[in-house]
């Protein structure tokens, strides 16, 4: 059946793989970006590598995205001044990140997931253990590195009730892959148990926790509470609601709800902060063109040194990467992206920071969001409608405000200590 399987995965699916991303880069800037990026993969790997520390171990971690490169990033940095750092990632969007990590010695996209391709790669790499971040597994590179005896490891592994790997096609074809892992690290009990149905019977699966807790924890502890965020700051007199990661499907939601404020109950507007998953010049002109529509007053930060202020701007756009985490902090409460549009992102920067979070229906991504939610430390919103109802009851009551974040931090406190309990299962291999 294996063989079958990997016949099915090199001469069906590999193949559908290429002419999709290609035909999808003629519409979508992303994939295009991505094409590119892998144009040079071996030669730019190579000269890495060749100026890279002289380690007898290395360690190659892969992850799809910037969320999965920071639940690799606590195990990176414990295991970085004994072993060699590769890392790999499939999406643009984690480039800029990695361009400015100091933790590695190589890093690069993940080529496609040909035999060809994955045969250059270990070669190359020769990694002591193959480190795959939440659920970014690639069949062919299992199989090869299983093949040169490479231990690979699942860290903060996660699956959704609503997967297609769940599906009885799919679940046969998954266990001729996942036969070949080491271990699972998994972050909850559910994924585990999902986790057992795409596994053979032999599998080992670990219940280690979600090694994001760790990092935010560790981020929002280094944020000055009394910090200085941005001019103008300090005249902003209305509570302040930060908008993070939105897709403007998130926006629209969250702009006719301040809209319905305003109208029935202008005493509870907020301030609002809005920072966009991807703030590209495009994006801040159809945000501020939004903001237009609904008659807020608006600025961006990149023009605040003009503004004295702010007590009359409805909404500051960040339109700067890299502000969200510590923005957080100056919220009195937090409305996360991404779940308007297909995936919630990241719930747990605002709870590290002890705020009350709202997002919309779309979170079965993120374990940790029900975790919040079901604590009542954030509020699940569908609608308009309720969105407004929601930020009224909120923003005209500090005391509930305070009550839920201060659950949210205790969420947070309880879920440490992912990191050194997956270190425990990645340790043997590295000795």
């Amino acid at each position: 059946m294996d063989l079958i399987w990997r016949a099915f995965y090199n001469t069906i699916v590999v193949p559908a793989l290429f002419v999709g991303f290609h035909i999808g880069a003629r519409f979508n800037a992303k994939t295009r970006e991505g094409i590119t990026g892998r144009r040079d993969v071996f030669t730019n790997l190579k000269s890495q590598l060749e100026s890279s520390r002289e380690i007898d171990r290395t360690v190659w971690f892969h992850f799809t995205s910037v969320g999965e490169f920071e639940q690799a990033k606590p195990l990176i940095e414990a295991v970085k001044d004994d072993t060699r750092i590769v890392l790999t990632y499939f999406s643009p969007s984690v480039h800029p990140n990695i361009a400015k990590y100091p933790h590695c010695d190589a890093a690069s996209y993940l080529p496609l997931d040909t035999i060809r391709n994955t045969k250059r790669l270990i070669q190359l790499i020769k990694p002591s253990v193959l480190i795959f971040s939440k659920f970014d597994i690639w069949p062919n590179l299992v199989w090869y590195a299983s093949k040169s005896k490479i231990p690979i490891i699942l860290i903060a592994g996660s699956l959704h009730a609503k997967s297609k790997r769940l599906t009885p096609f799919a679940r046969s074809f998954f266990k001729c892959v996942h036969h070949h892992i080491s271990v699972h690290c998994v972050i909850s009990n559910l994924d585990a148990q999902r986790f057992r149905r795409i596994c053979p019977l032999n599998a080992q699966i670990q219940v280690t926790g979600d090694t994001r807790f760790d990092r935010v924890f560790q981020h929002a502890a280094a944020v000055d509470a009394d910090a200085q965020f941005f001019p103008g700051q300090s005249t902003l007199k209305r509570p302040i609601l930060i908008a993070g990661s939105t897709y403007s499907t998130d926006e629209r939601v969250l702009f006719e709800a301040c809209h319905l404020l305003r109208r029935d109950s202008p005493q509870h507007m907020p301030s609002l902060v809005l920072v966009p998953h991807e703030p590209t010049t495009e994006r801040i002109s159809e945000i501020r063109t939004q903001l237009d529509r609904q008659g807020f007053t608006h600025t961006c930060f990149s023009e605040l040194k003009a503004v004295d202020d702010l007590s009359k701007i409805d909404a500051i756009v960040i339109d700067i990467v890299g502000m969200l985490a510590i923005l957080y902090r100056l919220g009195d409460l937090a409305f996360v992206g991404g779940s308007f549009n297909g995936s919630v992102h990241n719930v747990m920067e605002p709870a590290a920071m002890a705020k009350p979070i709202l997002f919309g229906p779309t979170i079965h991504n993120a374990h940790e969001a029900y975790l919040l939610k079901d604590r009542g430390a954030a509020r699940l919103v569908n609608s308009v409608q309720e969105m407004a109802t929601v930020l009224k009851l909120l923003l005209s009551n500090p005391g509930l405000c305070d009550r839920m974040g201060k659950i949210a931090m205790e969420t947070i406190e309880e879920n440490l200590g992912a990191t050194q309990r997956t270190l425990a299962h990645i340790q043997p291999y590295l000795t």
